[in-house]
């Protein structure tokens, strides 16, 4: 289906609203007035914009306080609405959303508001334009999508039906199944959002906080399977009001929010996206250093072996049981999105830059992702390596597709050169999850990103008290934990450059790879006294137990499937290495301890 944008959903001048949504591969747009009457150009002139990027205008909009007042001021709407028609014949556009009144002079009268409302399309007509009413989930007198139709359908206009917004519908908790028995040609317009479900005001929650489907907790995708049924064909556009989309560059968001309309297609049975390829484990992470030595020390010391060498660049592949860490010392690659990775700067040395995801099917994965409007990276590669399948996500973290010791696919091993007499430990050890901080207003997007192109599961978002501050938290794994990815975010813009990124390791016993780490001269990061005094009186421990977990700075949480005992190295550049055990299935990542890890690394530092 055709697929449209507010322009109230992005930021900047109408211009670059408008590009933006182009360059997304959206169809068309709706003009929210603010931004026509803030624009230099003439009506003629945007409608030539928009001719010139292959946008159509879909819907002007908003005509408010139309319905249901005393004569007197309805015949000022009536001219209001003749001079917003004459607009609209300039614009090229031929439909105006209406919107339930909320003014203290309209009346609870639902023969009068249909009665004007047929007035007010006779007159619309007149210019060529149909009025699509809509009931605003704090109207006045109408607020829920039913009522709006009742009215609609009781003046019985053919210049006038309805428009079905899914947070007018969906946040007041109405039934959107009787949506079915509205005629799809009354359907003038969808506009469709998300939403998080916290408790305030709906006016409040409607302005500043709806997201993109797929990025909060309504089911978009349940109403708009309702709507379908009416035999609605026009587009399914995004109308989303956001405090952090309109601070944040227009470009990306308008990709975000196409790539939501594409997984909320797929999820209708409209799309014909590639199918998801789960990953089933992580094959690397690469650290980018202008500094190896640093970066060394700690592999090291945490018992990973330097065994190969590219043949062609200055990587080096360090291993330990199934956990593999490239140290990379060449330039810094660009950032492959409009972000630093990790809000980092030329000086801020070694980052977490890339991740390798195995993959049943890495170029499958890499089609998926191409689909999903993720940036196919480029690579310089000689003719004997292997090809490998690479795309950039939102934060400009590398993602390659791989495939480790499987007959038929390209091993991405294969691009190394063994050193001799080099062997890694194999004692069990992997990589448990990877932490990747976010940039503050691409939260959402990402954890959208991860779950539609990678096909990962996400966990409820959580939010962890840091000393300067709020962390947001969410993570997405595969459903057996083999890939776990926390992302996580400051509350606030520029918080995220006090986070860093983490690797975790899984270990069979943590107690004894922090002892190891220690004696071969690492540094964990100390844990105050007062934590452990904590844990005491919380929880019964074997004789010594704590006393062992205060000497090592190991952190410790329970949840109903078991334990986790975890510790921390110190930081070099932007990242640490946690270690963490997990005993009895345990499926958390430790965030009850986080405040404290936070107010530790700000100390440290």
């Amino acid at each position: 289906m055709r697929t449209s944008i507010a322009t109230v959903s992005l930021s900047g001048s109408l211009t670059e609203k408008l590009t933006a949504a182009a360059r997304a591969g959206f169809d068309g747009v709706e003009i929210f007035e603010n931004d026509l009457l803030a624009s230099p150009l003439t009506p003629e002139e945007i409608r030539a914009r928009c001719a010139d990027l292959g946008l159509t205008i879909d819907l002007y909009q908003p005509m408010r306080d139309i319905e249901a007042v005393p004569a007197d001021a309805f015949a000022r709407n009536l001219r209001r609405a003749r001079a917003k028609f004459s607009l609209m014949n300039r614009l090229g556009t031929d439909t105006v959303l209406v919107c339930s009144s909320v003014s203290p002079l309209a009346e609870d009268d639902d023969a009068l508001a249909a009665e004007q409302l047929a007035r007010l399309a006779d007159l619309a007509q007149d210019f060529g334009v149909r009025v699509a009413y809509e009931a605003l989930a704090w109207g006045r007198h109408v607020s829920t999508y039913d009522h709006a139709w009742r009215i609609v359908e009781s003046a019985g206009h053919p210049a006038l039906g309805t428009c079905l917004d899914s947070f007018h519908i969906l946040s007041r908790g109405s039934d959107p199944k009787p949506i079915e028995d509205i005629p799809g040609e009354k359907i003038f317009f969808l506009q469709l959002a998300d939403a998080p479900l916290p408790a305030m005001d709906v006016l409040q929650w409607s302005r500043h906080h709806r997201r993109f489907p797929g990025q909060g907790g309504f089911d978009v995708a349940g109403l708009l399977r309702h709507v379908l049924r009416t035999g609605y064909d026009g587009p399914l556009s995004l109308e989303v009001f956001n405090d952090v989309f309109r601070q944040a560059e227009a470009g990306p968001t308008a990709v975000d929010a196409r790539r939501s309309l594409l997984l909320l297609q797929e999820r209708t049975g409209l799309g014909g996206l590639p199918a998801p390829v789960v990953p089933t484990g992580v094959a690397f992470a690469e650290l980018v250093t202008p500094d190896a030595e640093p970066v060394t020390a700690l592999l090291g010391a945490l018992g990973f072996a330097r065994t190969a060498r590219h043949r062609g660049k200055p990587v080096e592949l360090w291993e330990r049981g199934e956990a593999r860490v490239l140290v990379n010392t060449g330039p810094a690659a660009p950032s492959r999105s409009r972000h630093r990775p990790s809000g980092a700067t030329p000086a801020d040395g070694t980052r977490l830059a890339a991740v390798g995801l195995e993959s049943p099917d890495p170029a499958g994965a890499a089609r998926r992702a191409e689909a999903l409007l993720a940036p196919v990276l480029p690579r310089r590669r000689a003719p004997e390596d292997a090809p490998l399948d690479a795309v950039a996500a939102p934060d400009g973290t590398e993602l390659f597709f791989c495939a480790t010791d499987r007959p038929r696919l390209p091993d991405w091993r294969a691009d190394f050169a063994d050193l001799p007499g080099a062997a890694a430990p194999r004692d069990g050890v992997r990589i448990d999850h990877l932490s990747l901080t976010q940039p503050w207003h691409h939260f959402d997007e990402a954890v959208l990103f991860h779950r539609g192109v990678l096909g990962l599961d996400a966990q409820d978002s959580v939010d962890v008290a840091d000393p300067y501050g709020l962390l947001r938290s969410r993570a997405v794994s595969t459903a057996d934990g083999a890939v776990r990815i926390p992302l996580t975010v400051g509350a606030a813009p520029g918080d995220d450059t006090a986070h860093v990124r983490h690797i975790a390791l899984a270990v069979p016993d943590v107690v004894a790879a922090a002892r190891r780490f220690s004696e071969a001269g690492g540094r964990l990061l100390p844990i105050p006294a007062n934590y452990h005094d904590d844990l005491a009186a919380r929880y019964e421990f074997a004789d010594g137990e704590l006393e062992t977990y205060r000497e090592l700075g190991i952190l410790y949480d329970r949840d109903a499937h078991g334990v986790f005992r975890h510790c921390y190295t110190r930081t070099v550049g932007r990242v640490f290495l946690e270690l963490v055990q997990r005993d009895g299935g345990y499926r958390g990542y430790g965030a009850v301890n986080a405040p404290v890890r936070l107010a530790a690394q700000h100390a440290g530092r």
